[in-house]
C-alpha cells in the first residue's frame, strides 16, 4: 500500500529531476521505479524514518530479488542503489527531514567495490558485420513500397550509426545527400539524445548500401511526392480489408513512427525471412564505430568519428563501443610486430609526442 506522504516528497523530487535538473521522462521513470522497489522493501514505511538499518536491509533485499525467474543482475543493482542513494541525498536536505535523515545512513546505499566494478565493466556487444547487414539487405526483394524503405532504413542505421530515436523522427529537409551529411536537428523534431544538435555523415562503408539510401530518397521526392518537412522513413499503412475481417499492411504513408518498437520489428522480420541472426536496432550503432574505427590512423580521425556519432569525448565512444571482443583481440595481436628492434627501426611515436597528437585533435586526456 502507497504511503501517502511519500507520494507527495517524490512528486517534488520529479518535479526538481524534470524542471530543474532536466532530466527526460524516461529517466524519471527509472528513478521512479527505484524509489518504488526501496519503499517495497521496507513495507512503505515514512521516507523519514530511515536510516542505516534500512540502507543495508534494501541492499540485502535486492540481492534476494527475483524478477521473471532470475534474480537481478549486478549492473541492475548498482543503479538502483544509486538512484535511491540520490534521492535520500536531497531529502537529507529538505525541511521537515534535515534532523530525521543522516548522510552518514545515506552512505550506506554503497555497493561494496568488488560488485561496483563488475557492475561497470564495459563487456563485448554483440552487432552485425557488414557482410551479415548487406545479406540482409539483398534478400529484401523490391516488390512494395515498404521494401524499398526497409532496404534503405537498413543501409542507413549502417552508414550513419544513428540512434533509432532520431531515424523514426527525421525529416528529409534534415538530409543533405548529395553531401551526404545529416542535420539530426530537434528544432526539426529529430529525438536526439538529451536534445543535442548533432551533423552526422553517411560513411561509405559500401557502395550499393549508399546507392540503396539516395535511391529510397528519390523514390519518395520524385514519385511520392514527399515535401521537406515529412518523414525519411514513413510508418507502414494498415488498412482493413474489404471483407471488414482482417487489417493488412498496404504500402507506406507520410506520418512519423511513434517509436522504436516498428523499427526492432521489420529487423525481426526481415532477419527470419533471409534465415539470418536478429540484430537490435543499437547494435548498428556498435557496428557502425566498430568498421569505422577500423579506417582511424589518426588521432584526428578518431576525433571526427566521435563527433560523427554525436559524442563530445572519444573517451566515450571508445568507453561505450570500442571494446573488442576476445577473437577480434586476438586478431588485432596476430598481426602486431612485438619486436623492439623493429619497432625502434621504425621510429615509433613516442609517448610525449602521442599526448601531443592528442591534444592537438582536442581529446580530453586523464591525468
Amino acid at each position: 500500500m502507497a504511503n501517502a506522504r511519500n507520494e507527495k516528497v517524490k512528486r517534488r523530487y520529479f518535479k526538481l529531476l524534470r524542471e530543474a535538473k532536466g532530466h527526460s521522462e524516461s529517466t524519471i521513470v527509472v528513478v521512479e521505479r527505484a524509489i518504488h522497489l526501496f519503499e517495497e522493501s521496507t513495507s512503505y514505511q515514512d521516507f523519514a524514518t530511515f536510516s542505516e538499518r534500512q540502507a543495508t536491509g534494501f541492499k540485502r533485499w535486492l540481492n534476494e530479488k527475483v524478477n521473471r525467474g532470475r534474480k537481478l543482475s549486478v549492473t541492475t543493482r548498482y543503479h538502483q542503489l544509486r538512484h535511491v542513494k540520490a534521492f535520500f541525498t536531497w531529502l537529507s536536505t529538505q525541511q521537515g527531514f534535515r534532523s530525521r535523515i543522516s548522510l552518514d545512513a545515506v552512505s550506506y546505499l554503497t555497493m561494496d567495490r568488488r560488485s561496483k566494478q563488475e557492475a561497470l565493466a564495459t563487456q563485448p556487444k554483440r552487432f552485425p558485420s557488414l557482410q551479415q547487414v548487406k545479406s540482409l539487405v539483398d534478400s529484401i526483394k523490391i516488390e512494395t513500397e515498404m521494401d524499398r524503405r526497409d532496404r534503405a532504413l537498413i543501409s542507413f542505421m549502417l552508414l550513419t550509426g544513428i540512434r533509432y530515436s532520431a531515424a523514426c523522427s527525421l525529416p528529409l529537409c534534415c538530409i543533405d545527400i548529395e553531401g551526404q551529411v545529416i542535420y539530426q536537428d530537434p528544432r526539426q523534431g529529430v529525438k536526439t539524445k538529451s536534445g543535442k544538435t548533432i551533423t552526422s555523415h553517411i560513411l561509405p562503408f559500401d557502395d550499393l548500401l549508399v546507392k540503396t539510401i539516395g535511391e529510397w530518397i528519390n523514390y519518395l521526392v520524385q514519385i511520392r511526392q514527399y515535401g521537406p518537412h515529412d518523414p525519411l522513413f514513413p510508418r507502414t499503412r494498415v488498412t482493413q480489408a474489404p471483407d471488414g475481417s482482417v487489417f493488412e499492411a498496404n504500402n507506406v504513408e507520410p506520418l512519423f513512427w511513434k517509436g522504436g518498437n516498428s523499427i526492432r520489428d521489420i529487423l525481426k522480420m526481415r532477419s527470419a525471412v533471409a534465415c539470418l541472426p536478429y540484430f537490435n536496432p543499437h547494435s548498428y550503432r556498435h557496428a557502425h564505430v566498430h568498421i569505422a574505427l577500423k579506417c582511424c590512423s589518426t588521432p584526428e580521425e578518431l576525433k571526427a568519428l566521435s563527433q560523427n556519432i554525436g559524442h563530445e569525448q572519444v573517451m566515450t565512444t571508445l568507453r561505450s563501443y570500442g571494446t573488442l571482443d576476445d577473437d577480434r583481440v586476438s586478431e588485432v595481436l596476430s598481426v602486431m610486430d612485438f619486436n623492439p628492434d623493429v619497432a625502434n627501426s621504425q621510429k615509433s611515436i613516442s609517448p610525449n609526442q602521442l599526448r601531443k597528437a592528442l591534444q592537438n585533435a582536442g581529446i580530453r586526456l586523464d591525468k
